[in-house]
């Protein structure tokens, strides 16, 4: 079934660059200084999909959006500093992106992030629970696989929890695998289209080759490299930055690619599909990454995982347990918050 589906990437981006395409979505992005922040920030500027951006951080974002303002594109761009601008950075947003956090440097983990960035995703969540609770909010920040469960919970206990409308960006994974199989079977990746399920980091990113468009095979031995790479990833880049940052242009990109499906489905386009780290019920983790049909009101439709090789259900079989605690590291921390 999946292997049927169209990849909105490419399109969804040339899309957004495309005068033809008109909305008026007001989109925040949250961490908008970082080294994600600013490239997502300016590709989102890019687009007519969206009319109004606000850049929110704790730093400079009077300057980058002083910057982004002079484009010569429609969306109106405001920067709010500091948590007492917090509150009216989100008033009236559509989506919300949260790229916030502290980057990964060598040999830490996305683990290793979990302390800090867990505070900050739950103070910035619990701030959209009251002032957009309606928006969709598109979580970047690492570990995904535990800022998810952390949003979900933050929202629950404001009373505004809406499943549908809670998404980890997965999207980076997808990309790379599009990209490393295009490589190896000299493709041209716009064309190419590997669904990844699971989680988000390390194992627990599942890439279904069996069911990548167009069709493709491996010897066994190429195979389980070539995962292994689209799974260390971004310690890859990590390493080659050496010290200097994580991989923040394709998070960038990848963001955007995610943004940009989301604001066309919610603008009334049909199949758009793409996979996030979702609340779910098609495994016995209670959220995991799966192809998802978008519309108006955030999730339309889980595709679930469909047909797979037994390569692959035994990486899900291997993953879950890692998920699984991450999952309720999540939620135990926003349990235990005073």
């Amino acid at each position: 079934m999946l292997s049927a589906l169209a990849r909105p990437a490419g399109a969804a981006l040339r899309r957004s660059f495309s005068t033809s395409a008109q909305n008026n979505a007001k989109v925040a992005v949250l961490g908008a200084s970082g080294g994600i922040g600013q490239p997502l920030s300016l590709l989102l500027k890019n687009s007519p999909l969206v009319s109004r951006l606000t850049l929110y951080d704790i730093a400079h974002t009077p300057g980058v959006a002083a910057d982004l303002s002079h484009i010569e594109t429609r969306a109106a761009v405001k920067g709010y500093l500091g948590p007492e601008q917090l509150p009216d950075s989100l008033k009236g947003c559509d989506v919300v992106v949260i790229p916030a956090g502290v980057p990964r440097k060598p040999g830490m983990t996305r683990d290793d992030l979990f302390n800090t960035n867990a505070t900050i995703v739950a103070t910035l969540t619990a701030a959209c629970a009251q002032h957009c609770p309606e928006a969709m909010i598109c979580i970047i920040a690492n570990p995904v696989n535990s800022t998810i469960p952390i949003t979900a919970e933050v929202f629950k206990k404001r009373g505004v929890y809406n499943p549908n409308k809670i998404f980890g960006v997965t999207t980076l994974d997808i990309v790379r695998a599009n990209t490393f199989v295009a490589e190896l079977k000299g493709l041209d990746p716009a064309r190419v289209n590997v669904p990844v399920i699971g989680g988000h980091a390390g194992k627990t990113i599942i890439p279904l080759i069996s069911q990548c468009t167009p069709k493709v095979d491996f010897p066994q031995d190429e195979l389980t490299a070539l995962i292994g790479r689209i799974q260390e990833a971004g310690t890859e880049v990590v390493k080659a930055k050496a010290g200097a940052g994580s991989a923040t242009l394709a998070m960038a990109y990848a963001g955007a690619r995610f943004v940009f499906s989301l604001l066309d489905a919610m603008n009334g386009k049909e199949g758009v599909i793409e996979c996030a780290f979702v609340k779910s019920q098609e495994t016995d983790c209670p959220y995991f990454s799966t192809p998802l049909v978008l519309g108006k009101n955030g999730i339309e439709k889980n595709l679930g995982i469909g047909k797979i090789s037994s390569f692959e259900e035994k990486m899900i079989a291997e993953a879950t347990p890692e998920l699984k605690a991450s999952i309720k590291k999540g939620e135990e921390f926003v349990k235990n918050m005073k």
